[in-house]
């Protein structure tokens, strides 16, 4: 593969200054998960690479998407009359899950065991979390999928944009603050999913058809917990941490429109990708949901990651990701109508180039990364200087 230098000198000099400052006053994650968390990386070994850690924690999202768009790639296994998918998986579901949250708690508490904490080990888990998020959210749609008892496509698209502009939340308030105030939403989010996992295995998909009260159903539930989560928890927090630094003029950036320069690149992905799915001549999102998700998921990963260069190395953020041109003559060609025939296709491609355009963009960047740290990305072994 050959390598593309994504990093400017100017953010490698920044990330040679960079120092981590993070705030977790979530009671759960305080009181219970890192307790438990300190008692897990104690039986790791010593040579072990947290970045390793972080990618198999990742990794373990990942085949927990491909195992239900095995037996669910259309999200109607769980409706009534369909084949269900195997109680087995469900079980895989949440061990692979709580795995994947644990591994994310204890690889930075194994970089500083082991001293090898470095900017590179931060992005490539926070890179990381940002393509995670389509990945756990398209995972636990199955337990309700589509239908009279389901969630509707459409609706779960605007709820995986909730979400993804949750995550972005925190970086954003980090590149205005300088501090990376961790969301409550998160830690509670990944504990209750492993479990409603596990208890889908024993007590089966039809349980969630039965109303919890009246006709209010435990997918109301889900939908409520998230925007919930959102607007009444992740967004005031961040306004106000914001705030809070403006008032205290600790505020990195003085101009109201480089504060909110990060929020440009995410809400242009957001009104192209909308106006894909409503102009859309053959109704995409309902023929090809996971791979529309997956797309759009994706998309905001690489724009997130780019944001997240920008905040550590203490730079201004890029007003444009570049993957949004194309992506706009690809919206501007489904909206002309040229693509009716061909739209299904259109999409399938345009996806392969968006995780092919992010997995180059990642090997590119921690490669780069590595080469100027001069360390190994997973491994503990120095590079032998000539």
């Amino acid at each position: 593969m050959a390598f593309y230098e994504y990093v400017t000198k100017e953010q490698l000099a920044g990330f040679d200054k960079y120092k981590y400052s993070a705030v977790d006053s979530n009671p759960l994650s305080v009181y219970v998960m890192h307790p438990f968390w300190n008692s897990v990386v104690k039986v790791l070994p010593t040579w072990l690479a947290p970045n390793l850690i972080t990618f198999t924690g990742f990794m373990f999202l990942v085949l927990n998407f491909l195992m239900l768009a095995f037996y669910d790639f259309h999200f109607y296994a769980s409706a009534e009359g369909q084949i269900h998918v195997p109680s087995w998986v469900w079980v895989a579901a949440g061990i692979f899950n709580f795995l994947a949250y644990t591994l994310d708690g204890v690889d930075g508490k194994q970089a500083r065991r082991t001293n090898s904490s470095t900017p590179l080990g931060e992005l490539f888990d926070h890179g990381l979390d940002s393509w995670a998020c389509i990945f756990f959210v398209a995972t636990v749609y199955s337990i309700f999928g589509r239908g009279v008892t389901g969630v509707d496509v459409s609706k779960l698209y605007y709820i995986l944009w909730v979400v993804l502009f949750s995550f972005i939340l925190s970086h954003w308030e980090k590149y205005n603050t300088g501090i990376l105030f961790l969301p409550w939403g998160y830690d509670v989010s990944q504990v209750t999913i492993s479990i409603v996992y596990i208890i889908t295995a024993v007590v089966g998909v039809e349980t969630w058809y039965i109303p919890l009260v009246w006709n209010f159903h435990y997918r109301d539930l889900f939908t409520i917990m998230i925007l919930g989560c959102s607007f009444a928890v992740t967004l005031p927090m961040s306004l106000y941490n914001v705030l809070k630094a403006y008032r205290g003029n600790t505020l990195k950036h003085s101009s109201l429109y480089e504060s909110f320069l990060p929020f440009l690149s995410p809400v242009l992905l957001f009104l192209l990708s909308t106006l894909w799915v409503l102009l859309s001549p053959t109704d995409v999102l309902q023929h090809q949901p996971r791979i529309f998700y997956l797309m759009v998921g994706t998309a905001f990963a690489n724009v997130t990651c780019k944001l997240i260069v920008c905040q550590m190395s203490n730079t201004r953020c890029q007003p444009l990701s570049w993957l949004l041109l194309p992506m706009s003559g690809v919206v501007l060609l489904v909206a002309s109508g040229l693509a009716t025939h061909t739209e299904t296709l259109l999409l399938y491609a345009w996806t392969s180039a968006v995780v092919l355009a992010h997995i180059h963009y990642g090997v590119s960047v921690v490669h780069q990364l590595s080469d100027h740290f001069d360390i190994y990305a997973f491994s503990l072994r120095k590079p032998r200087s000539d």
